[in-house]
């Protein structure tokens, strides 16, 4: 299954990111990509944290998604939306959803971003707290590709990369391939972005298709980029650094299979 893995710079105005999104998926499109995963923030990049609250929408409806179900049917794709400000009990905050729409337009999965950040070195101060609300659950959901496999697809976001127990419970759930979408800061991405990634494969045997945001953005914010493509094996077999631009590579269901034949530290692990 040929994947795109998107890479952003997002802005301010959501309608200048889905544009950009749009022309990405066009190009995933027209390489042959099966799914295509966009980054996380893909819609919008605030000025101020509290900027997500303003574009909240109800789960199944609004801008977002409506853009995000019609591109899966124009494009013919599965599409994974990054994430996506959704609409809580608490006016003061909001999900920050990643959502997965089918090739028909119909939405197969909603993931709720579950681990929340913060970073304070003494110059750059960030805390997902003060406008995002934690989800609870795991999700994942099944992709029947084209060449006839079934795939088992984890969802997580960004700064769940650093808790591995959530990706072993997604593996131990039948996970072949997890998904990353991301918009690590450069300071913590330079120090940790691709080792965490490889760590997570290695640990699950299983793909990883990461996504990130790429560069600096409209509202002075710097991240990392990097977006890759990780093997069962922990290989980073495709990969950009910076910048707009679509990562593709074709994942093999059998690696995954006989990975965890050589090594099978999923049923190793008792604890």
């Amino acid at each position: 299954m040929k994947v795109a893995a998107i890479q952003m710079v997002s802005a301010v105005a959501r309608e200048a990111n889905l544009a950009s999104a749009h022309a990405l998926l066009a190009q995933a499109a027209a390489a042959g990509a099966e799914l295509a995963v966009l980054p996380e923030y893909f819609c919008m990049m605030g000025a101020r944290d509290t900027d997500k609250l303003a574009l909240r929408e109800t789960a199944g409806a609004g801008v977002v998604q409506d853009f995000l179900a019609d591109a899966a049917r124009e494009f013919d794709l599965w599409i994974v939306g990054g994430t996506l400000p959704v609409e809580t009990d608490d006016t003061d905050h909001v999900f920050n959803s990643s959502i997965a729409w089918a090739p028909d337009g119909s939405r197969v999965a909603r993931y709720d971003k579950i681990h929340l950040f913060f970073f304070d070195n003494g110059r750059e101060q960030f805390d997902e707290r003060r406008v995002i609300a934690p989800g609870h659950e795991p999700v994942t959901f099944d992709l029947p590709s084209r060449d006839g496999h079934r795939w088992r697809i984890g969802m997580s976001v960004c700064y769940d990369l650093r808790f591995p127990a959530l990706y072993r419970g997604l593996a131990r759930q039948g996970a072949e391939l997890l998904l990353v979408p991301s918009a690590f800061t450069h300071t913590t991405g330079s120090a940790h972005w691709e080792v965490l990634l490889r760590a997570r494969a290695i640990e699950n045997l299983a793909w990883v298709v990461a996504p990130a945001q790429g560069g600096t953005h409209e509202n002075g914010r710097r991240t990392w980029g990097q977006t890759a493509v990780v093997d069962p094996w922990g290989t980073v077999v495709a990969q950009q650094a910076s910048g707009e631009g679509v990562v593709l590579h074709d994942l093999d269901a059998a690696a995954v299979a006989q990975a965890r034949t050589r090594l099978p530290v999923l049923s190793h692990d008792v604890l």
